[in-house]
């Protein structure tokens, strides 16, 4: 996406959320903005395929004739075509502009009108019908029930129906002037919009609003990470993938990945997740995105990854039921993680997961470093017995929304080419400020991964440290005890201070004089005892 196309994209949603703004919560209006992207994007990929298989007959897709039995058998042929190659089909009344045009009054370019056409009658049954046309198709799984969270009868968008149209018809007519590019592989508008949406608009919704959502930069760093020693994946695995932005992350960062999984809990994200998917053109056989509780009912149990990539909720809550102990991806380690904490209980199902060649990388809070009891017990088996932590990475604090906490980073492989030692980064210190918020640059991540690539000794950055340094420490793998971060201070000269202060002492005795003898000349006792000279 170009600097341009972006700007022009923020302030789209900009005009949308000020149009929204006091009808409902920053996270909500997020939803419905989201949606009708969605609806945009799937409507202009659908004009662009018909347009294509129309060339050769010199009509465009949108001037089909819907009604006459020609138009009808267009129709016919091109569904076929297109739930065979897109998973789903929009008839040329369906879609976007047109349904956008409608509401705005205008049915042509050149129309004009300030009143706006009842569209929520068609908006519902169009959304519907997207879902229907994949009915007993492969693509069925991947399209049912993706437009839920977009209800077009919520009272939050007006106290009457008039009120709900008029309100539809100004987002519509705002996002119909976005021109998403299709042509461009590396345009990235859903993703784009997310990090718009949240950055300016979620510090209202507190923590709720970043849930889903990793920042660009840090899955930009862990895609880098999982793809460094392999650019050809055969799977890419997310067992908390929230909106799917670091499973496409992935994707970008290497030539290829065969297939995408992931499981997200939480229905509204999921189905976000779903439609990222179909927006980055990952064709409907190339994802399998699951809705559970990853914890307690994994769906993918019996698959291994190539490369897997979390952000999971920090310090969450789990079950962390006795059943499990009989749950291969738990019971190895003797014991569990706290009810109250479960990062290292999805530090474990990822482990279970890996491919004996595959490498993993998590995001996870300072806690799980040096926290003791059962998670300490874990962490000395991950190290001692099954000796797959490779590398410690430290990031900034104050980069995630919605939580200020520094985090870092695990890198976790079965099969490690450096079987004595752990890398520690300290990336803590390398960031830029805007605003409130800290940000991770191009450069910094570079940094990393050289420094990752690199495996050695840089002062004040990274360390390897030894199995053996390792054990010294019970284990903990806190960063300040491996990289020395410690900056000496300026000694202090006290022989020129001493000096110095008698210079100030001396010029203070020959003011206090200055006074005393202005307070004589004027008769008056001066403010402070005069010293026998």
């Amino acid at each position: 996406m170009s600097e341009e196309q972006r700007r022009l994209l923020q302030q789209q949603l900009w005009n949308i959320a000020n149009t929204l703004r006091g009808k409902m919560n920053a996270d909500e209006f997020r939803d419905y903005i989201l949606g009708f992207i969605f609806y945009k994007y799937l409507s202009e990929k659908i004009q662009r395929f018909a347009d294509a298989e129309l060339a050769q007959d010199n009509i465009t897709f949108a001037e089909i004739n819907e009604n006459s039995s020609e138009g009808k058998a267009y129709i016919e042929a091109l569904e076929e075509a297109a739930l065979d190659e897109l998973g789903y089909f929009l008839k040329p009344s369906e879609l976007f502009h047109a349904i956008a045009m409608k509401g705005s009054n205008q049915h042509d370019s050149n129309g004009e009108g300030a009143s706006h056409n009842f569209i929520l009658g068609d908006l519902t049954r169009i959304l519907k019908n997207i879902e229907q046309s994949t009915l007993g198709t492969d693509s069925a799984d991947d399209f049912v029930n993706l437009f839920e969270d977009l209800d077009l009868t919520s009272g939050k968008l007006g106290n009457s129906e008039k009120e709900k149209n008029e309100l539809v018809a100004k987002i519509l007519v705002h996002l119909d002037k976005i021109d998403f590019n299709l042509n461009d592989v590396n345009a990235d508008v859903l993703g784009d919009a997310y990090e718009y949406l949240i950055g300016e608009f979620a510090s209202g919704a507190g923590k709720k609003a970043g849930e889903f959502y990793t920042p660009q930069p840090v899955s930009t760093l862990l895609a880098k990470i999982v793809t460094s020693g392999n650019k050809n994946l055969k799977s890419v695995y997310d067992p908390t993938c929230g909106s799917g932005s670091l499973l496409l992350r992935v994707k970008r960062e290497a030539n290829k990945v065969d297939k995408i999984y992931g499981q997200e809990m939480n229905r509204t994200t999921y189905n976000l997740a779903r439609m990222n998917m179909i927006l980055h053109d990952v064709h409907y056989a190339d994802f399998d995105i699951r809705q559970e509780d990853t914890l307690e009912r994994p769906q993918h149990r019996d698959l291994r990854f190539d490369a897997i990539v979390a952000n999971p909720p920090f310090s969450a809550q789990w079950s962390a039921s006795q059943l499990h102990m009989s749950d291969d991806r738990f019971s190895v380690y003797g014991k569990l993680a706290p009810s109250s904490k479960a990062d290292m209980a999805f530090v474990q199902h990822m482990i279970y997961h890996l491919a004996e060649d595959g490498c993993m990388a998590v995001v996870l809070p300072h806690g799980v470093l040096f926290r003791g009891a059962a998670e300490g017990h874990i962490r000395q088996y991950l190290i001692e017995q099954m000796n797959c932590l490779d590398a410690v990475i430290g990031l900034p604090a104050n980069i995630f929304y919605g939580t200020s906490i520094p985090t870092c980073v695990l890198v976790f492989k079965k099969c490690r080419k450096n079987p004595d030692d752990i890398l520690f980064i300290d990336a803590s210190q390398h960031f830029d400020k805007v605003k409130t918020q800290n940000i991770l640059r191009l450069e910094h991540i570079e940094k990393i991964i050289e420094a990752y690539k690199a495996r050695s000794n840089q002062d004040k950055y990274s360390h390897v440290a030894s199995l053996a340094d390792i054990k010294a420490n019970d284990y903990n793998l806190n960063i300040p005890r491996y990289v020395d971060t410690f900056e000496a201070e300026e000694e202090i000269d006290l022989n020129a201070i001493a000096a110095q202060l008698n210079v100030i002492d001396q010029q203070s005795k020959e003011t206090d004089a200055l006074i005393a003898g202005f307070c004589k000349e004027l008769g008056i006792a001066p403010p402070f005892a005069i010293e026998e000279q």
